[in-house]
Parts: structure tokens; sequence; C-alpha cells
């Protein structure tokens, strides 16, 4: 930690690193951190006791109930904040005025108003924000963006995304859009390589007591790229599958077993028939390799790095802003059933 008004990378000196929030990431972040030789995990805070407990006594940190007072009090390089979404704008503020590096898990914040203050205080400050959209450090995504980046795809024309599975009980406080739809904003825009220009979804409420937990969305990028959401927290089984259409082929891959196919474009000369009577044009598949690792690890490393040297985080916190602003405007489609334009990032109003 410096003092406030500046910050320094902290060198290669042992990390002093903070832990706020210990539920299904919390604890992830827990085991990742505490296996570090290079880093020190003093204090964590959590407001349920008995996990509280378990963790402290599992990592050797110091407790404490309330995450605030941990960051106030605790001498820290650095904070991993995994609390709820509606608690990421002022646990973030809190460590940046005291000078203290932030890895903030996603959405950065519930609303683009939120979102925006954390990152006017970390560009005022000096003080980098990571944002946890650990989607980027999936090895079948990186690799990806490596085979787009050497021309697989002349030109890209959609970009569907599907991230569905079985309502979380304990996400209470926002709804689908913001909690899964933001990793996926993410990536499609990673991918087009764009911010889009337009909005368009529709929602339903179906086991949520308070929020939406269906989304399909639509996304138009000024290169005339698509992009198509399809977000849910209704399926029995968990899905996180990503397919990119461009001129020459397909790329489709699954997040959760990092697993990247490409399909070459096929003629159209020679169908295949289906049961003797439908017709389909299969090109050749290749499954591409990939080489498997935790995304998570790769996310702490990235921060770490960070903390020691500086620079720009991976995820920063303009895109963690921007992943909440497209969220919120495709909230603000499906509501007024309308189009939401995002041309002007001043302006976010329905397309007449």
């Amino acid at each position: 930690m410096t003092a406030r008004g500046g910050w320094r990378p902290a060198g290669d000196r042992e990390l002093r690193f903070g832990l706020a929030g210990i539920g299904s990431m919390g604890r992830n972040h827990l085991r990742l951190a505490s296996a570090r030789p290079d880093l020190r995990l003093v204090a964590i805070a959590d407001p349920a006791t008995e996990a509280l407990a378990a963790a402290a006594a599992q990592s050797g940190a110091q407790p404490f109930a309330e995450p605030l007072a941990m960051i106030g009090e605790a001498d820290l390089d650095a904070v991993i904040i995994a609390s709820p979404t509606t608690s990421h704008e002022p646990l973030a503020r809190a460590a940046i005025e005291r000078g203290i590096a932030v890895l903030v898990e996603k959405p950065l914040a519930a609303t683009e108003d939120e979102a925006r203050r954390i990152v006017e205080s970390s560009a005022a400050s000096g003080v980098p924000v990571q944002v946890g959209h650990v989607e980027r450090f999936n090895p079948a995504v990186l690799e990806l963006g490596r085979l787009l980046a050497d021309g697989w795809l002349s030109t890209i024309y959609a970009i569907s995304s599907r991230r569905a599975g079985p309502f979380p009980a304990r996400i209470r406080d926002v709804g689908v859009t913001v909690d899964l739809a933001t990793h996926d904003v993410d990536i499609i825009s990673w991918i087009a390589r764009e911010r889009p220009v337009r909005a368009y979804a529709e929602t339903a409420q179906r086991i949520h007591a308070t929020h939406e937990d269906l989304l399909f969305g639509l996304l138009h990028f000024p290169s005339g790229v698509i992009g198509q959401l399809d977000v849910d927290w209704l399926t029995p089984a968990k899905r996180r599958q990503l397919v990119v259409v461009g001129e020459e082929g397909m790329f489709e891959l699954d997040y959760l077993t990092q697993r990247l196919t490409f399909t070459k474009g096929a003629g159209l000369e020679h169908p295949r028939l289906i049961a003797g009577y439908a017709p389909t044009f299969e090109g050749d598949v290749a499954v591409l390799p990939v080489s498997n690792a935790e995304p998570l690890a790769a996310e702490l490393d990235a921060f770490v790095d960070v903390v020691r040297h500086g620079g720009r985080p991976v995820v920063n916190g303009e895109d963690g802003l921007w992943a909440v602003t497209i969220a919120n405007a495709l909230l603000a489609a499906a509501a007024a059933r309308s189009p939401i334009d995002l041309s002007d990032p001043t302006v976010r109003q329905p397309v007449r």
C-alpha cells in the first residue's frame, strides 16, 4: 500500500493480499491465492461467521466481518473483491482511496453509473483496477483470438454465445443479464474488436423472485457483425458455448471443456442426404490443439504482474464499464421493446 494520492508498483517483494467475499468465486480465489508462494493472504472479510472462521483457519489470514473494515485497517498491497455485485463500488473505491490495487469480480458493478465512478477513481489516482472477466483467460478463447488475428476468417459475419445453467440461489441482487451476460458481451466485443452501436433484447422472469432469469439479446457492430446472446438460469445442465461464423468457415468453442474446432466452408455441389431426403452440406472439421489450463489462475497471474510491475490490466476498468453498459442497454431495450442506441456513449435511448 502507498500513501493516498499516488500508487507505485510493488516490485518483487512478497505481496500482501486481502479477499472480500468467500462465496463461490471467493473460495476459488482463496484456494489459488493461498497456494502461491509469492504472496500472502493476510486478511479475509465476509459477514458469514462460520465460513469466515473456516477460511481464516485454512489460510492463516486475519478475519474481518466487514469488508470495508478490512480495507480500512489491514496493510494491503492488493484486494480481491468477490462480494455481491451491489457492494463492488463502495469496496473498490475505498481500496482505491487507500492506494490498494483492485481485482474485482465481474461484473464491475451493478449499474453503469457505479462502474463509471470506479473507473474515474482509478484514473484519477493511478491505482490499477482489473475486472474478473475470467473467460478472457480461457486457453480456448486465447487460441481463437490468435487464429482470428492470423486471418483464419477474413470477414466475421456473426458471433453467437450461449451461457445457460440451473438457477444459482446465491444470486439475489442482480439478474442473469448483469451477472452472466456481461461475460458474453465482453467476449463478443473482444472478438469483433469493436463496441456495439445498437442493442436489442427480450427477457423473462420465471424463477428469480425479483430479476430476469432469461435473456435473448442482439448486438449490432459498426462493421456489420451481429452478436447473439442466449443466457439463462433455467437450463438444467450447464452450457458454455461460442460460435463464430465467417467467410471461410466456422469456429465452435466450449468454454467448459476448452475444446475448439474449425469447420471449413463446404461447397454446395455435393450435399449429403439425411435419411435419404434432407440435404446438408458439411465442411471439413478440425479439432484444434489447446493446452488446457485453469483460467482463474491465469487471471490471478496477470493481476499479480500488474501489482508488481504496473501497466494496463488485461481486462481493465474501461472494459468492465463497457460490459456493464451493454448489459444494462439490453435490459433497457427489453423494457422499452425497442433497440437501444449505443453509438453515442453519452446517450442511452431507444431507437425510433
